[in-house]
């Protein structure tokens, strides 16, 4: 009923630039905190950033001042825009929302994943 579907994703030499996107579709409601999330190899998943529908933020502190998260509540997407890319950013990132949608009968809240996007840093 839901979908995130993400992109932006590749490869990039350290002190360069992506931008990842997200579009949730489906029979939405409502969105309530999008997010992204990242997962290195031998590494556990670890929340890069999140805003919620008010528009607050909120970072890893090891993205602070290189990344920027970023929401149009109109589209119901999320953006991800990562500046000074280091070699440790590489991961495959995973966009994050918790979703109220209408089920046609009720509505419900759940939390889904996207399918995630490689990102590649290289030294």
């Amino acid at each position: 009923q839901v979908q995130l579907v993400e992109s932006g994703g590749g490869l990039v030499q350290a002190g360069g630039s992506l931008r990842l996107s997200c579009a949730a579709s489906g029979r939405i409601f409502s969105i309530n905190a999008m997010g992204w999330y990242r997962q290195a190899p031998g590494k556990q998943r670890e929340l890069v950033a999140a805003i919620i529908n008010g528009g607050s933020t909120n970072y890893a502190d090891s993205v602070k001042g290189r990344f920027t998260i970023s929401r149009d509540n109109v589209k119901n997407t999320v953006s991800l825009q990562m500046n000074s890319l280091k070699p440790e950013d590489t991961a495959v990132y995973y966009c994050n929302a918790d979703i109220t949608y209408y089920s046609g009968l009720y509505y419900r809240t759940q939390t889904y994943w996207g399918q995630g996007t490689q990102v590649t840093v290289s030294s």
